[in-house]
């Protein structure tokens, strides 16, 4: 079979009726190459006065890769970065020892109805860079390759398929692609990297005749190339690369090959040991609950 595993997210709310698809992390599954955590967000229709905004937050540990399909989203960090995010681009924020963001909805829309549409996913750093220095790079739309694969609209977000290249640069071997497939169009993967799955962004789909529900995160078996079919047009993106080099400890926004650091930093955050997001003074506290 084509299909490994089947993950279904489960929903979360974060906080003002803003709710998410979780797909990692998993009770099924921690990682697939180096992602640990999968959230989609949206369609969501947006009206004047929702409060969506995401308050500044700290990480470590990861890179953070927010891409959009519909809506803007303003972020803002404690680099001093200030970065409009718009459908089509890749905002790469890495963690490494730490860094403070927060997620809000630019000024422009605040008065407006729109929808926003996304996804937010997480890569841990590999352990020799887990306490790099932060850092921050947005690839605009444009600089992304889009190609046709046959009637198949591929755009190559992370890593290299079908001859082209991104021109993002990952510290391990990574995937990443959005893919239209048109009414009864099919699109063949190559097995080229490890570790590989497939998610459903808005219709079901069949890989090598198995089929996969919308909203569904498909682990591909390794060492093969796989046929994608759509009965009607459908969204997808695929997701992978090499597995991590070791286990990853999670909690709240922090990760960590070791326990005692995500203690550190929880700590630090408590005691508002990280640096602040310059002009942003709200923060959101540490969950009740601490991590064992």
């Amino acid at each position: 079979m084509s299909i490994e595993q089947v993950l279904l997210p489960r929903e979360k709310d974060l906080g003002g009726g803003f709710r998410v698809r979780r797909a990692l992390p998993n009770s099924g599954r921690r990682s697939i190459g180096p992602f640990i955590f999968f959230d989609h967000f949206g369609p969501i229709a947006v009206r004047p006065g929702d409060p969506h905004d995401m308050r500044p937050h700290p990480h470590i540990g990861l890179a953070a890769v927010t891409y959009l399909f519909e809506g803007a989203i303003l972020h803002r960090d404690s680099l001093g970065s200030v970065q409009r995010i718009e459908p089509g681009a890749i905002n790469w924020m890495t963690a490494g020892r730490g860094v403070v963001h927060s997620e809000r909805t630019p000024e422009d829309l605040r008065g407006s109805s729109y929808t926003s549409h996304g996804l937010q996913l997480w890569i841990a750093l590999p352990r020799e860079q887990e306490e790099c220095a932060p850092g921050f790079e947005h690839f605009a739309a444009d600089a992304l390759p889009s190609i046709m694969v046959d009637d198949v609209a591929v755009r190559v977000l992370i890593g290299e398929a079908f001859g082209a290249v991104s021109p993002v640069e990952t510290s391990s071997d990574t995937l990443y692609l959005d893919i239209r497939l048109p009414a009864g169009g099919c699109v063949t993967l190559p097995a080229s990297y490890p570790e590989r799955a497939v998610y459903s962004v808005d219709r079901p789909l069949q890989i090598d005749g198995e089929a996969l529900a919308e909203h569904s995160l498909g682990v591909l078996a390794g060492g093969e190339e796989v046929r994608i079919c759509a009965r009607e047009a459908t969204r997808l993106v695929v997701l992978g690369g090499s597995p991590l080099d070791g286990p990853r400890y999670m909690w709240w926004n922090f990760v960590s090959s070791r326990k005692e650091r995500i203690r550190e930093a929880a700590d630090a955050w408590a005691k508002r040991g990280f640096a602040a997001v310059p002009g942003d003074d709200e923060r959101i506290p540490l969950p009740d609950s601490r991590f064992a």
